[in-house]
């Protein structure tokens, strides 16, 4: 599962000597700076964060060079297993934040890092985790500028949760929100539904699948800034993470108190994955993404914005799966592959739990 260019980086700067994490090395003493330096430092290695300072600072300048707004959003990852098919717990916080700032339309740039480990940890395995988000950070062409470091006892934790929070800026001109879908406009995905999910159930080993599902685990801001230059009217944009596009489409429908109609026959769904929700009562409806864009278009756009996004490698499967209607508001219907409709609900409870 371990990406081998990320072995090697992780590689470099072995200042700390212990093999597994111990409660020194949340004490704030020589211990805590060695991991640090080795880790963290070893692995993020940018002009901010080797200041140590307890902030990151920018001139306004910079920023507004780029945009007349600024977005902020933070997540917590805890996901279980650390290490999956097509991912780990680091490239999932580093993907995770960048397109919580993409889809609102900015431009992420900085990003913060709160690790939280649990004593007993392997050291080899956080450097791993530590340069796999420097490798996803330097492909969405951000920075890890700032973080913090805390130890806790065995059994506090899983072994290790992970914070980002991200800073990025808006371009004028750009107006996104879930309020803004209007009937008529059409509804893209940019690929197939289900697979994070579905990868996660795989690694957890407890179900003895076989399959060969990666997670599609990925930073989507190029894919999104393609878009938006191609159309900047774009209304909605949204990451389907927990709850899948099911509860993103609900999201859209009730904020904009519209209908949305989607077609079963143009949904993308690996075979893989119909098949393991099959044998496990599972909805890929449902099912967490964390790769992929729902996007609510203007009809006379979606077209060109569907091409832009199958030229682009993160967008090669892009498919329009549904349309807005003005009634009944606020639902979402599914047209199913026996022509008749059912009504997709916002997911109730929890399909699988620590998916993120």
């Amino acid at each position: 599962m371990k990406n081998q260019a990320v072995v090697n980086l992780r590689q470099r700067n072995k200042i700390c000597r212990a093999n597994t994490i111990t409660m020194a090395h949340g004490s704030g003493g020589k211990a805590m700076r060695d991991l640090i330096g080795d880790v963290f430092v070893g692995a993020f290695d940018n002009e901010e964060l080797n200041k140590l300072e307890d902030q990151a600072r920018f001139d306004l300048k910079s920023l507004t060079a780029v945009g007349d707004r600024l977005a902020m959003t933070t997540d917590s990852y805890v996901v279980d297993p650390l290490f999956f098919p097509g991912g780990d717990i680091g490239k999932l916080a580093i993907a995770g934040t960048v397109n919580d700032l993409a889809v609102g339309g900015a431009r992420p740039l900085y990003l913060t890092c709160g690790m939280i480990i649990e004593e007993g940890m392997s050291v080899d395995d956080l450097r791993y985790i530590a340069a796999s988000m420097r490798e996803t950070a330097d492909q969405a062409d951000v920075k890890i500028v700032t973080g913090d470091t805390k130890v806790v006892p065995r059994g506090a934790a899983d072994k290790l949760f992970i914070n980002t929070a991200g800073v990025g800026v808006i371009p004028a001109g750009i107006n996104l929100g879930s309020h803004l879908a209007q009937p008529g406009d059409a509804v893209i995905i940019n690929g197939y539904i289900g697979d994070h999910g579905a990868a996660i159930v795989d690694a957890r080993g407890e179900l003895a699948l076989q399959n060969t599902i990666e997670s599609d685990c990925q930073p989507l801001y190029s894919l999104i800034h393609t878009m938006l230059q191609v159309c900047p009217e774009i209304h909605c944009m949204r990451d389907a993470t927990r709850g899948g596009i099911a509860t993103v489409l609900n999201e859209f429908a009730i904020a904009s108190n519209v209908c949305i109609r989607l077609n079963e026959k143009a949904l993308p769904v690996r075979d893989e994955v119909r098949g393991m929700c099959e044998i496990l009562g599972l909805d890929p409806l449902y099912l967490a993404n964390e790769g992929k864009v729902v996007a609510i278009v203007p009809a006379p756009m979606a077209e060109k914005v569907l091409q832009a996004m199958q030229g682009h490698p993160d967008g090669s499967h892009s498919t329009i799966v549904g349309e807005v209607t003005e009634k009944p508001a606020t639902t979402v219907i599914l047209s199913t592959l026996f022509g008749g409709e059912r009504i997709v609900d916002m997911l109730v409870g929890e399909q699988l739990p620590r998916i993120c």
